[in-house]
């Protein structure tokens, strides 16, 4: 009975930020991305990082566009998720431009496999992770896929989370599997979720 009444409470949790997230006018959510993304430029785990892992942005998420600039900018490495969604796994692969990238189901955007290489879980030193919402113990409500999930038990390193202030909930309900993110970035402060 606990399973059923969790999946019930991330649905509607998921579906009422899901419908706050869609309500941002451009404005305020291009200067909170931007917020966002100069507090990560600002952090050790960013600086230090060779090889960034990221997913390409798509409607009211966070912008990650600008990180990819910065990454290629900077000479850093931008791994891209590429789902198999008959095993449900995914890899990361590294992208040079975003002419390396075809839209796939659900309208994301991924690696073209000919055009790209492979990049292990060991060689990410800093994991974006996506998610519709959080709390402040790390814990994450996805998009209902699993695939960051499954990643996570193969990945030692950092990970850390960008979202929106309201992005941020009292209790995210989990499961054993579940493996939260390190850190969370919103445009108005940095948490720490490892205390």
């Amino acid at each position: 009975m606990g399973g059923i009444f969790k999946l019930e409470k991330k649905f509607e949790i998921r579906n009422e930020v899901k419908r706050m997230l869609k309500n941002m006018g451009h404005e305020l959510h291009a200067d909170w991305s931007n917020k966002i993304a100069e507090t990560l430029f600002e952090t050790d785990y960013w600086q230090e990082a060779n090889t960034i892992g990221l997913t390409v942005s798509k409607g009211f998420e966070v912008d990650t566009k600008s990180l990819f600039f910065r990454c290629w900018q900077e000479k850093k490495k931008t791994a891209v998720p590429k789902c198999d969604p008959n095993i449900k796994e995914m890899e990361f692969r590294e992208i040079k431009s975003f002419d390396q990238l075809e839209n796939v189901y659900l309208d994301l955007q991924e690696p073209i496999f000919e055009q790209t290489t492979l990049i292990t879980p060991k060689e990410i030193d800093l994991l974006i992770v996506p998610g519709i919402c959080f709390d402040r113990r790390g814990h994450r409500i996805g998009y209902g896929g699993g695939y960051f999930d499954r990643y996570l038990h193969k990945y030692a390193n950092v990970t850390i989370a960008l979202a929106f202030s309201f992005q941020i909930v009292e209790e995210v309900p989990i499961e054993s599997h579940d493996i939260p993110v390190d850190i969370i970035i919103t445009e108005k402060e940095l948490v720490e979720c490892r205390k």
